[in-house]
């Protein structure tokens, strides 16, 4: 009996063996197709949702209607809430595929595939392909990585060229290689036309504190610093520059002073700007993964160590390996910064995954059938999720529906207006009509940008209530718990028409 079970074993671990040779055989190949197919699942049924997505679609359909790639314009008006890079994958998408949903999140989804394969060939380096493997698995499985893989905006843009920068950086200095320094400067530069000023600062200041910590800041003198930096500017002043020479101080004000200097100190959401904000953040954008940091207190018995330690006061740091140092600086800086900074978004600190994914490749290692089988369940259930359910939530958070029935209701000649609830950009992006945001004059007044404010946001064109016209075809978009008061404090007669999720929509009588 002993040697039947003894057999069995044997077989299943020969199994097990066998996977993992087929595995490592190919791992960039087989992550590949595992990020293709959660990153594009449905992204022809995922509707642009509001508030931010129809931002930067409907910047890039305008501009690409216009002609004019190199101004960032939203209802007519340019606007400078973030740099160009982002706005030129969407345009190229849409001149490759048309105006679709699909290839609003094309280039989102294509660079989600990148980061993953990214993430393998770093880590492989640094360790093994097995590393490789589960840290690309276990990355390309979080919430957070799932979620901005299929989300159109630039935070996945951003995480591709920030990370390509560091790994660079580090290549360079590790393995003697100082060519790939000129790499970290152009991924550098990408990062400042996707993001901005933090696409250099942050990761400029990861590597300074990493050779800090080293005591290696005379390595600073053959980082390439001049030509590296002439590269850099190369890179950026190809959009910048022109940027500056076309619209001047108001790209100045507007870009530096409101998108970069007053969102780090003056927060755009102070409901969020508590202390243990990106703790949170943390814990729910590595689930599934957190489910695992359980086992990693039972095994070393941290707990126990610790107190053993502090009662003998003994407690020292452990010696760190080179390649430990510069990943734990690389999250802890990314986090640190970004809690200190006024304004918090939940995807601000996303570049600090890769780190965070190798950490946790590297201790689950050990536990490689437990990763397997997780993230094989993990990525059936993204999948059955992102139809049944995904799909119709953004039908929800996006104005698609009621688009739908002003584009079958209005001509040329038609006034649209919105009224109550977050104005919905995805209306005028669906519709192709201009649609106004419904306030009394005064309000207005209050809402109107101006100055360094975050006023700046509302780009939006505005109708006050005492100016809508009694004559011509009048189509009001009504947020559902704001039907009464609109019907209250809104004159004439209204007709009801449609209702699209929380969009009720209504046509005034004497147009009928």
């Amino acid at each position: 009996m002993y040697e039947f079970h003894a057999k069995k074993e044997d077989m299943a671990l020969s199994v097990w063996q066998r996977l993992w040779q087929k595995i490592l055989a190919s791992p960039a190949v087989i992550l590949l197709v595992l990020a293709g197919v959660l990153c594009f699942a449905a992204n022809h049924l995922l509707v642009v949702t509001d508030p931010v997505e129809s931002n930067y679609a409907l910047t890039a359909k305008e501009m690409l209607l216009s002609g004019d790639y190199f101004s960032p314009r939203i209802f007519g008006n340019y606007w400078y809430d973030k740099p160009i890079f982002f706005y030129w994958e969407i345009i190229a998408a849409f001149k490759l595929f048309g105006i679709s949903d699909f290839s609003a999140r094309f280039f989102p989804a294509l660079f989600g595939m990148a980061g993953i394969v990214l993430a393998y060939g770093f880590t492989a380096r640094l360790y093994d392909k097995k590393t490789g493997f589960l840290t690309g698995l276990i990355l390309l499985t979080t919430v957070e990585y799932f979620y901005l893989s299929k989300a159109i905006i630039t935070d996945m843009t951003l995480f591709v060229f920030y990370s390509a920068c560091l790994m660079a950086f580090y290549i360079a200095y590790s393995e003697g290689k100082p060519r790939w320094y000129y790499l970290a400067y152009f991924f550098a530069g990408l990062a400042v036309l996707t993001k901005g000023p933090i696409g250099l600062f942050q990761p400029g200041l990861i590597i300074l504190l990493f050779l800090v910590w080293r005591r290696d800041l005379k390595a600073l003198r053959h980082i390439k610093l001049v030509s590296g930096l002439t590269l850099f500017l190369a890179t950026t002043l190809v959009w910048y520059g022109p940027m500056y020479a076309l619209h001047g101080s108001d790209f100045i004000s507007q870009f530096i002073g409101v998108h970069n200097i007053l969102r780090a100190t003056v927060s755009e959401h102070p409901q969020y700007n508590v202390w243990y904000y990106y703790s949170a953040v943390f814990l729910a954008g590595f689930v599934p993964w957190v489910f695992t940091l359980p086992l990693a207190w039972r095994d070393y018995g941290l707990s126990r160590k610790v107190a053993a330690a502090w009662r003998a006061k003994r407690l020292h740091l452990p010696v760190l390996s080179m390649k430990t140092q510069f990943l734990i600086v690389w999250a802890a800086t990314i986090f640190v910064t970004y809690q200190l900074m006024a304004t918090k978004y939940m995807t601000y600190t996303f570049p600090y995954m890769i780190p965070l994914a190798i950490g946790f490749a590297s201790y689950l290692k050990k536990y490689d059938r437990l990763v397997l089988n997780l993230a094989g369940i993990v990525i059936a259930i993204y999948v059955a999720v992102t139809f049944t359910v995904i799909v119709p939530q953004c039908r929800q958070a996006s104005a698609y529906g009621a688009a739908q029935v002003v584009s079958s209701l209005a001509d040329d000649e038609t006034t649209v207006v919105t009224y109550g609830g977050r104005y919905p950009v995805s209306l005028t992006y669906y519709s192709g009509h201009t649609a106004y945001r419904l306030a009394e004059r005064d309000n207005i007044a209050r809402m109107l940008p101006g100055g360094i404010s975050w006023n700046a946001k509302n780009v939006m064109p505005f109708m006050a209530i005492e100016d809508l016209p009694d004559q011509g075809k009048v189509l009001a978009v009504v947020r559902d718990r704001d039907e009464a008061r609109f019907l209250q404090d809104v004159s004439g007669t209204w007709q009801w028409r449609a209702q699209k999720g929380v969009w009720v929509i209504y046509q005034k009588a004497s147009d009928l």
